[in-house]
């Protein structure tokens, strides 16, 4: 496997300006890692070429691969023209991928308050529609789309199952987050070993977990349930992160991992125990 940061995992220093993207990608080579994945939050390449080509020459100067290029998206709209306009946004990312030599992309698909399966089924073929187009757009640059488990409608593993089958293009595939299966309130070592098969790329993540009763305050959110959540240095939280590295492995899996830290320590110090628990839980199951 190949272990690296998503830039995500620094969203904190890159919003208050303490870090650029690039000084990610120079962390990342400081801290061992094989490949960095773009997430552009805090900053812009949709309206910044230049900044694609320094992140390009940089990653190059580090040594360091681009292994993939996220970002959001949201599809479910009754508006025809907000429809076209929104596949055509994410058809334009595209192109910003293939200039930054990345061969993966996620873009987000749905955002909806209404997260019964009725509401997901009501409104499948058409997200899988938009989906298909840009694939199809990607397919020429030899990139495949992904869609992330999260943001609650398609955050269970059988719904992101239903969606790649309905999509039904080879370079359609899953960018498999083991620790967003909890915010569905899936386990998240069952959801993981049944979406492997499906995986573009893992996002490696851990979260505390508390019960619905017991509010812990500030900081935490809530999965579909009422359990109450909050992101945790890998390792530290309450995922059984051995089995799930242990299910990945075993499964033969051999590409990119991206630490995504998301806890409220430092983003660095999140970033880097992150990663070195990763490659240690890996070596020892």
């Amino acid at each position: 496997m190949k272990l690296g940061l998503s830039t995500y995992s620094l969203h904190g220093s890159l919003s208050s300006g303490a870090m650029t993207v690039l000084d990610v990608i120079d962390y990342t080579a400081e801290l061992g890692g094989q490949h960095v994945e773009i997430v552009p939050l805090s900053y812009s390449l949709s309206d910044n070429p230049e900044l694609t080509l320094q992140i390009v020459e940089r990653a190059r100067q580090q040594g360091i691969e681009l292994s993939n290029y996220a970002i959001g998206a949201n599809f479910l709209t009754d508006d025809p023209d907000a429809y076209e306009r929104e596949i055509e946004r994410v058809i334009s990312e595209v192109d910003i991928a293939a200039r930054l030599g990345v061969k993966l992309m996620r873009h987000d698909v749905a955002s909806s308050p209404d997260v019964s399966i009725a509401n997901f089924n009501r409104h499948l073929g058409r997200l899988a529609d938009a989906c298909r187009r840009v694939a199809d757009h990607a397919a020429n640059y030899g990139i495949t789309t992904s869609v992330e488990n999260h943001g609650f409608l398609i955050q269970h593993a059988d719904r992101v199952q239903a969606l790649i089958q309905a999509v039904d293009r080879p370079n359609y595939k899953t960018t498999l987050d083991v620790g967003n299966f909890v915010c569905a309130d899936e386990n998240p070592v069952a959801a993981v070993q049944k979406n492997l098969p499906f995986a573009s790329m893992v996002h490696i993540k851990d979260f505390y977990l508390r019960p619905s009763h017991r509010n812990p305050g500030a900081g935490w959110f809530t999965s579909t349930s009422g359990v109450y959540l909050r992101g945790a240095i890998i390792g530290q939280g309450d995922l059984d992160m051995w089995k799930i590295l242990h299910t990945i492995k075993a499964s033969g899996y051999d590409g990119y991992i991206s630490v995504e830290f998301e806890g409220m320590e430092d983003g660095m110090t999140g970033a880097r125990i992150g990663m070195e628990n990763v490659q240690r839980i890996w070596d020892e199951v």
